[in-house]
């Protein structure tokens, strides 16, 4: 997906929300378990009362790869489920040296074909060049995470400013807005004036709405740009809104919010 076909499906839609299925086999509804594939049919069900609100799914690849094959497969089924409209993300936090992130944007971009992909850059530009090699896709680079642990590194001093700040300046000259976001914990507010003044066209994944706490309207006003910039996910807050039989509406409901208090920002 091009950045003008995301900026387009944001505009028509009213949205700019993204959908986190981090579909826990554990937490599912239990009268979902018999099914042949528990996990593909709880997330058929959330994608199909969702869809109308939200412009993008990011997929937690842990809570897949945690079940050797079949995860793999239900991996592979949602990702096909998902409707061509939207925008796939492939949380998988990868980064290697270069011949191995090249079979890693393989697996995501070509057998998978997700749209985007996190990828962690502390190993430099080498290992992030075989994803941005990719037409039409979409690497999304760990920037400032919400994480108790981004103070042992991210926030560390480097210069004239703490570490993540010369990741983010630094990985810019590696791709284009056209092809290079960023990840930006959404419970770091305090922080985003400053990254849009360094990174001011390139879109960013804001994670942590909802169930951990950061704030839609705190976000929003300090992050968007003229082409709003910013893909908010919210996970557990909408798939695990109801664990009844009842879930599904209540995702719909949840993602039907965020999309009416989105629409007011836009």
């Amino acid at each position: 997906m091009t950045r003008q076909q995301l900026i387009a499906r944001i505009r028509n839609t009213g949205s700019y929300l993204c959908v986190g299925l981090d579909s826990d086999q554990t937490k599912i509804p239990p009268h979902l378990r018999s099914a042949k594939d528990p996990v593909f049919e709880f997330n058929r069900r959330i994608i199909d009362a969702t869809k109308d609100h939200c412009v993008a799914y990011k997929i937690n690849t842990a809570f897949y790869e945690a079940e050797g094959v079949k995860g793999w497969e239900t991996m592979q089924r949602t990702v096909n489920y998902i409707p061509k409209t939207h925008f796939t993300i492939a949380d998988a936090k990868r980064g290697d040296i270069g011949n191995t992130s090249a079979q890693y944007a393989r697996a995501f971009f070509e057998t998978l074909s997700f749209d985007a992909i996190t990828v962690a850059p502390y190993m430099g530009e080498d290992s992030v060049r075989p994803f941005l090699e990719y037409k039409d896709k979409w690497t999304i680079l760990l920037g400032l995470t919400s994480n108790t642990g981004a103070n042992d590194f991210e926030l560390q001093p480097a210069g004239d400013g703490p570490l993540y700040e010369k990741v983010l300046t630094t990985a810019a000259g590696w791709g284009t807005p056209e092809n290079l976001m960023y990840v930006v914990g959404a419970t770091r507010a305090e922080e985003f004036t400053r990254i849009r003044q360094l990174t001011p066209d390139h879109f960013y994944l804001v994670p942590g709405i909802g169930a951990q706490g950061g704030s839609l309207e705190e976000i929003s006003k300090k992050a968007m740009n003229k082409d709003v910039g910013l893909l908010v996910n919210a996970s557990r807050a909408i798939i695990f809104a109801s664990l009844g039989e009842d879930f599904a509406e209540a995702a719909g409901e949840a993602a039907k919010q965020y999309r009416e208090s989105m629409r007011g920002y836009l």
